[in-house]
């Protein structure tokens, strides 16, 4: 039976990485404020709460800051993003990149605040040019995602700067960029150069992208052997499109020899995973018995 592998490459960018920098802030120099860190290493957030909000009050940057955490948290207080939003505001205005990431994002997702794509460009660009590479990535995702504040040359201006920095999921995405000629000159070549630094950190979007572009030639010379190496971490992994592709691999005997057991195990796991194709494959194997 000789099949067809799918071809499209994953065309959507990886999602948003909104997670909160929660590290709490620490002086170390036995003052008020640490007596309130020492607390919260005892899970006493109430009286490390109690400690900070007068020197937040007063200004202090990392208490404004832990303040924030903690509101956001639900830690020695009741989970109040609206709180969380105030004294974050306060200690990103001082310039504190921490509070200014986690203000970007909550303008993103509009926790305690309505959401704003503006005020989230505004605060998240101030951390990435600050070189955090989850500022730079979250600001390419909204330059790509957001119909707001959508401009492709942004995101692949954010996307690179991550991606620099060794980002996986900003290696992907550029290289989904090059792939499809957005916001830079379509460069197959470059797209298989950062799918292979992200398919190198295990990334499993990559590593299927970079399996097609063997698989095809694209961008680099045509490998089957190369192209089954990548479908296979890929499946491994369980992305259904690269075990429906390894499966045919081992079904036709295309870079790697042929075995239909094992190409029949591949078509039954990728339609665990939601291959409808892995699906009707799988079943018209079972039928030929």
């Amino acid at each position: 039976m000789k099949l067809k592998k799918t071809m499209l490459f994953f065309s959507a960018l990886f999602a948003f990485s909104t997670a909160t920098l929660s590290s709490l802030a620490y002086a170390n120099n036995g003052s008020q404020f640490d007596q309130g860190f020492e607390a919260t290493e005892k899970g006493d957030f109430q009286t490390a709460y109690n400690l900070w909000k007068p020197l937040a009050e007063q200004g202090n940057i990392d208490a404004q800051f832990n303040l924030g955490l903690l509101h956001y948290s639900g830690f020695g207080v009741k989970q109040d993003y609206q709180q969380a939003m105030e004294w974050f505001t306060k200690a990103a205005e001082q310039g504190l990149g921490e509070a200014q990431y986690n203000l970007g994002n909550m303008y993103l997702e509009g926790q305690g605040v309505k959401q704003d794509y503006t005020q989230a460009i505004k605060w998240l660009t101030k951390v990435a040019e600050q070189n955090v590479v989850e500022a730079q990535y979250n600001l390419g995702m909204m330059y790509y995602n957001k119909q707001e504040v959508q401009d492709y040359q942004q995101a692949a201006k954010w996307f690179t700067k991550a991606a620099e920095q060794g980002f996986a999921e900003a290696q992907y995405n550029l290289g989904v960029l090059y792939q499809n000629g957005e916001g830079v000159k379509q460069d197959s070549a470059q797209a298989v150069k950062w799918y292979t630094l992200a398919a190198k950190q295990g990334f499993s979007q990559a590593q299927f992208n970079l399996g097609v572009t063997y698989d095809y030639g694209q961008g680099v010379k045509q490998d089957s052997a190369q192209a089954v190496k990548w479908y296979t971490l890929a499946a491994e992994q369980g992305l259904a499109q690269a075990q429906f592709n390894l499966a045919v691999m081992y079904d036709n005997g295309t870079g790697v020899k042929q075995d239909t057991q094992k190409a029949k195990e591949w078509f039954g796991q990728s339609c665990e995973n939601g291959s409808q194709a892995g699906c009707e494959v799988y079943r018209k194997l079972h039928e030929e018995k």
